[in-house]
């Protein structure tokens, strides 16, 4: 089962990729925040069994990436370049308040009650 991850810089992506990938899930991020392809997720190699969408507040992107220089406006121009994935993604979390343990976890849980949800 395939596992897409979008969302904003900063939010978490590639570290929750990784540790999917080391509990022996099939994971891949796709860059939709910096594309002007709406359903660039849908369209990136073979369609997602699930889509995970990760979002996080202005603050924590700038401390996470370590760049003030990150403004309100680029958040929320990937936002908007993120709308369609956010509005068919399975799975959303908000990583502020969370580790990088945490948000898989979150994420492992939430598709334990979706695939069982689904059969």
């Amino acid at each position: 089962m395939l596992i897409k991850v979008v969302g904003v810089c900063g939010s978490g992506k590639s570290t929750l990729v990784g540790r999917l990938r080391k509990r022996g899930f099939e994971a891949k991020q796709v860059s939709q925040e910096h594309s002007y392809v709406p359903d660039l997720w849908a369209r990136f190699g073979k369609g997602p069994a699930v889509l995970v969408y990760l979002d996080a507040s202005l603050e924590t992107v700038q401390e996470r990436l370590g760049k003030k220089s990150f403004t309100r406006w680029m958040l929320e121009e990937q936002r908007s370049r993120l709308a369609h994935a956010r509005e068919h993604a399975d799975i959303v979390v908000e990583t502020d308040d969370l580790t990088p343990d945490e948000v898989a976890d979150e994420v492992v849980r939430q598709l334990d009650a979706l695939l069982a949800s689904r059969g």
